[in-house]
């Protein structure tokens, strides 16, 4: 039996994974930023659906971006209320957003940085 305790974080971080068309990526970007959000990295992609599945889903467009956010837990509602709210207004706005749990991490700094946690 170990003597080590688990220890909580003080902020909840979860990554938050939004696909969207290529074109919109400086968008949804912008929005992260609004609600300091300290790291995201954009990874372009093309999907693989044929054309046939494009058609079915409502899409026309295979050129994606992926923004990989870490996002405090608590700012989550409100910047997935912010992108619905901005996505009815952008033109040809398809995609999607959803979160994954961030359980441990590895290293202090990293995640002060990622949290926004100053000494």
């Amino acid at each position: 039996m170990s003597n080590e305790k688990s220890l909580d974080a003080p902020i909840k971080l979860k990554v938050l994974v939004t696909i969207v068309n290529r074109k919109k990526a400086d968008f949804f970007t912008s929005v992260l930023e609004s609600f300091d959000v300290n790291q995201s990295e954009v990874i372009y992609g093309n999907g693989l659906a044929s054309k046939q599945i494009l058609q079915y889903l409502g899409l026309n467009k295979s050129e994606k971006a992926v923004i990989i956010s870490f996002v405090k837990e608590t700012k989550v509602k409100d910047i997935l209320a912010q992108y619905e709210d901005k996505y009815f207004k952008v033109k040809d706005a398809q995609g999607i957003a959803f979160t994954i749990p961030l359980s441990q991490m590895i290293g202090l700094n990293s995640y002060k940085f990622l949290a926004g946690i100053e000494d």
